[in-house]
């Protein structure tokens, strides 16, 4: 068959279709060459993309360093891997026998040879190539393994088994392992490469009589046999010092490890060369005998030395005597776990709480009870919205942040949070979503400790512009262009005097005109030439960005632009803390970002899976993020980040300057870490404990607390974190990882402390397997100082990071978290407010559940939030939960329900005892619907329906509560028969007819009870 005409054998084509042939045959390489070219642009332009992005950061060196480690160890694991494989196949082919074929298995080798002889140097050029580019692509992805051994920092301790530097463990034997394994598998690759060619080519030959092989296979197979013996006996020896590295019942080299492990393992090297040697003189006597007799017993005694000798060592020496035999190795565990992890300075203070609560008996606990946060930052992000938010572009995050500031001389606690943009609430097309609506506005802050009488947060900044005690647009820019929810990209910038553009907030909170602004800071890379244009137009593939006339010769681009996002990339060395947090700093709003510093080759210490480590109730209802599932067994919280909220600018800070793992990094990237003497008072005083080191740090103490070898080897003192009983209705709770009780920040004064200080506080129950019912009973309480700030630049307080251990596990009457919310579910008085707030569709949610050592004992505080029916309700705190011992206290207010609890007189100072006396107001219900929708209408008087007085009382309690118990009843009748007649507007009223009983209800059912004294 042909595809053209047929013409005479022999005949030549046409002139004109030879000169079609001649046209045409260009076409295909033509393609190829324009394909390869335009895939090498794409790249190459990504590749510059990212060159403009870091250079704009001032972290170029971090790109450069990294690109320039992993090209070059490609190309030395493609040159070894390639040429090793390139060298085996040419000699073991130039070195094949000439014979003619003298057998059928021959003959078929011959027609295999005639078969690739037209693709043979294709095959010996392209497959090293193809095997080198593996090898390089693997040794690449090593890159910090290897700069790490190239720059280490020696910790100036040493192991104790043989007498290490423990800075071998962590840098030096993972990049000789790294080496040796990838050798290793060059020599098994080359052998694997060897033998198959010399079978190939008649080199080695099955016959009759057995095995034949020529002289030049014989040599080339002894050489690779004997390479790989001398590695496996380097590898036999380096497992010696893996063994300090073991994951067992006890982490490191146990009894059985360095009395016949190790011994083995130094036996089994010496065995491997000596039968390498034995490889090498078969190479030239010409006999196999002795290297195969000696890698059989090799192989022998590397099953009984390495495996059945030990084995039986642990069962019938180590099992009978374990804790007298590994006693001395469980000490090391215990110290050196404790160490790797930050715990080996924990303060452990007996404590022995009171169960009986006292008349004034918190009255040396002022600022510890001033700052009790009864704003839960979980629950009041909707509440932010309802009252804060005042466009449908905004938005805030669904979990809140913690911080204090200093307010009139005082530290207080504060809930806080920023407005950022929402593009889902933006119109659509390119110019809105990419040019116009660019960044968020604001910080938003509310008091911790109290609320104003109606149960809405009060909150200290607030409004557009934004105004309160922390400042205004005078004092700190309010705009946020860098944040957790940032549009993909902005194009911003204009030549000055141009008209602004972007959207930059509503003039005020009830004006339906926007001001507009232009971006004046160094956010991103230049897009005012063509060239960078069509650069950022394929890497976001977007024609739109190359042809607008919006973007103009000022423009830049802003992406990447959640702070730990641009973290991670300037910090790969980096594991990221999970909850980023914003704060007012030197008239910027700045992202604060722990970064840790992280490995799994300490010695003798235990691993832990972060992942695992830091879930807890809030991770799995997704409203906090836990760390990635990595494997660690040392970790240091090494860097303070921030991320300038405006232009993005990124600063990291060595804020534990002794980490030998940092000081090598630093070694690696001199100029991209400031000292912590460069950061601010201002700073410093925002700087808080991490929470997920916390929440490893607590996760490991809950056993590594015993120093007591006996305690420690039964396991009879071990405690677990108590599962969070603010997740269910009955307050029973397990010790699931997803249950946990998550860490809370609170200003706290410790016992025997001399001020308060803002803490990372958990408490701690008895351990119990899996599966089996939790004792919620307090053994123990941990504080983490968070305070870092002296009031001067650059100076970090000493008492920064201490850890303080209350002890109480001599006990098992006091009560624990879950305890106390059986207390609270279970108390008559507190069932039947708690029922009187439900009705009308209202739902009842409990808050955060703080557990607070003082008054001698231990307190329990948690928030009450009632949210009514309707799509634009928040919940409101409405009553206070306080129980110490086995009393409870339920009032409108903290201050109330303390004093309930201590006799009527707590003698505590609380940050809501103002609001004592105060009637609870329902708050506004914003106007449903609008891009407004957040703005409050003004607040209605107690019991006043259309300007209705509010009900006289009658004197008797009692008829007051039987009074507002029916015009509750009514007012659901009135309100269902609205709803389904439509009447919105009915339904309306009858709701806050409802809402006036209910607090009438509660009010005289106090009084009936007594408590409303």
């Amino acid at each position: 068959m042909t595809s053209g005409p047929d013409r005479p054998f022999g005949s030549r084509p046409s002139p004109a279709s030879a000169a079609t042939s001649r046209r045409r045959s260009p076409l295909i390489p033509t393609i190829i060459v324009v394909a390869v070219i335009v895939i090498a642009f794409v790249y190459l332009s990504q590749v510059y993309a990212d060159v403009l992005w870091y250079q704009q950061l001032g972290f170029l060196e971090v790109f450069v360093t990294e690109n320039l480690s992993r090209i070059v160890l490609f190309v030395i694991a493609f040159l070894v891997m390639a040429g090793a494989v390139f060298f085996s196949l040419r000699i073991a082919f130039r070195s094949r026998p000439i014979y003619a074929p003298d057998s059928a298995i021959q003959d078929n080798l011959n027609r295999y040879q005639a078969q690739l002889e037209p693709i043979r140097r294709l095959l010996m050029l392209g497959i090293p190539v193809v095997l080198g580019a593996f090898a390089g692509t693997a040794a690449s992805s090593q890159w910090q393994e290897v700069l790490l051994f190239l720059n280490q920092e020696p910790f100036g301790k040493q192991d104790p088994e043989f007498g290490m530097d423990y800075a071998f463990y962590m840098f030096t034997l993972p990049f000789l392992s790294f080496v040796l394994g990838f050798l290793i598998s060059v020599v098994i690759i080359s052998a694997i490469a060897t033998i198959l060619t010399h079978y190939l080519y008649g080199g080695i030959r099955l016959e009759e009589k057995g095995l034949f092989t020529t002289k030049a296979a014989r040599i080339q197979i002894a050489v690779v046999a004997a390479l790989f013996l001398v590695l496996q006996g380097v590898n036999y020896w380096l497992d010696r010092y893996d063994t300090l590295l073991n994951q067992g019942t006890w982490a490191g080299a146990l009894y059985t490890d360095v009395n016949a492990v190790i011994p083995t393992k130094a036996i089994l090297a010496v065995a491997a060369i000596i039968v390498a040697v034995l490889f090498v003189a078969s190479a030239f006597i010409g006999r196999w005998r002795l290297p195969l007799i000696g890698t059989a017993m090799l192989i022998i005694t590397a099953l009984l030395a390495g495996g059945v000798y030990p084995a039986v060592v642990q069962r019938f020496q180590v099992r009978p005597s374990e804790l007298s035999l590994e006693s001395q190795f469980i000490d090391r565990n215990i110290d050196l776990t404790r160490e790797a992890y930050g715990l080996d300075q924990v303060e452990v203070e007996p404590y022995t709480p009171e169960a009986v609560p006292q008349a004034g008996a918190l009255g040396d606990d002022g600022e510890t009870t001033a700052n009790i946060r009864l704003l839960d930052p979980n629950l009041v992000s909707d509440a932010f919205s309802q009252l804060q938010q005042f466009r449908q572009y905004y938005q805030f995050p669904e979990t809140l942040n913690v911080d204090r500031y200093e307010i009139d001389g005082e530290v207080q606690d504060t809930v806080i949070a920023v407005r950022e943009l929402d593009t889902n609430g933006v119109p659509d097309g390119w110019v809105n979503e990419h040019v116009f609506y660019t960044h968020g506005y604001g910080v938003v802050a509310a008091a911790g400790s109290t609320v104003q009488p109606d149960g809405r947060p009060s909150f200290l900044q607030s409004g557009i512009p934004s105004t309160g005690v922390l400042g205004d647009e005078s004092t700190y820019e309010p705009r946020i262009y860098f944040g957790e929810d940032s549009p993909e990209y902005s194009v911003v910038g204009a030549p000055e005097g141009q008209a602004p553009a972007e959207i930059d907030r509503p003039q005020n909170e009830n004006s339906d005109n926007e001001s507009r602004t232009t971006f004046s800071g160094e956010g991103g890379p230049d897009v005012a030439n063509a060239f960078n244009r069509l650069v950022y137009a394929l890497k976001f593939q977007s024609t739109d960005l190359l042809l607008s006339d919006q973007v103009n010769s000022s423009s830049q681009i802003l992406y990447d632009r959640d702070p730990v996002d641009r973290v991670r990339k300037v910090a790969p060395y980096l594991t990221l803390d999970g909850n980023s947090y914003p704060a007012i700093v030197d008239g910027r709003v700045k992202w604060i970002i722990d970064g840790y510093t992280t490995s799994a080759s300490f010695p003798y210490s235990t691993e832990q899976e972060l992942e695992s480590a830091t879930q807890d109730s809030q991770t799995a209802e997704g409203l906090a993020t836990a760390l990635p599932a990595e494997r660690v067994n040392y970790i240091r919280n090494a860097v303070k980040a921030t991320v300038d909220a405006y232009d993005g600018s990124v600063n990291l800070y060595a804020w534990d300057d002794q980490d030998p793992v940092l000081k090598s990094w630093q070694n690696v990237y001199p100029s991209s870490l400031k000292p912590f003497s460069e950061m601010s008072a201002d700073l410093m005083a925002h700087v808080r404990y991490p929470e997920d080191l916390f929440k490893v740090q607590r996760e490991l103490l809950a056993r590594y607390h015993v120093t007591d070898t006996d305690a420690f080897y039964n396991n009879s003192e071990a405690w677990n974190v108590p599962g969070d009983p603010g997740q269910t209705s009955d307050g029973q709770t397990s010790t699931a990882l997803t249950d946990r009780q998550p860490p809370f920040y609170l200003t706290l004064q410790m016992p025997n402390q001399d001020q308060a200080a803002f803490s990372l506080t958990t408490p701690f129950i008895p351990f119990v397997p899996a599966g089996q019912t939790p004792r919620n009973v307090l053994y123990g309480f941990l504080a983490a100082n968070g305070d870092a700030g002296t009031g001067e630049d650059g100076v970090k307080s000493e008492d920064y990071g201490r850890l303080t251990l209350l002890d109480s596990s001599g006990q098992d009457s006091v009560v624990g978290p879950g305890q106390a919310q059986n207390l609270f579910n279970s108390d008559t008085t507190v069932s039947q407010e708690l029922n009187l707030l439900r009705q009308g569709a209202s739902e009842v949610i409990n808050g955060n559940l703080l557990t607070l050592p003082i008054g001698g004992g231990i307190a329990y505080v948690q928030p009450v939030y009632v949210q009514s029916s309707g799509s634009s309700s928040f919940p409101v705190l409405r009553r206070v939960l306080v129980s110490f011992g086995d009393d409870v206290g339920f009032a409108p207010t903290l201050a109330e329900a303390l004093d309930q609890v201590f006799d009527g007189n707590s003698g505590a100072t609380t940050g809501d005892e103002e609001n004592v006396g105060a009637t609870p107001e329902d708050p506004a219900t914003p106007a449903e619907g609008g891009d407004e929708g957040a703005t409050p209408a003004p607040t209605p008087t107690p019991g006043a329906t259309s300007g209705a007085t509010p009900p006289a009382t009658s004197g008797d309690p009692a008829a007051d509560l039987r009074t507002a118990l029916d015009d509750a009843n009514t007012a659901i009748q009135d309100g269902n028969a609205a709803l389904a007649a439509g009447d919105f507007a009915a339904y309306g009223e009858a709701q806050d007819r409802l809402q006036d009983a209910l607090q009438r209800a509660l009010d005289a059912e106090a009084q009936v009870s007594g408590s409303g004294e």
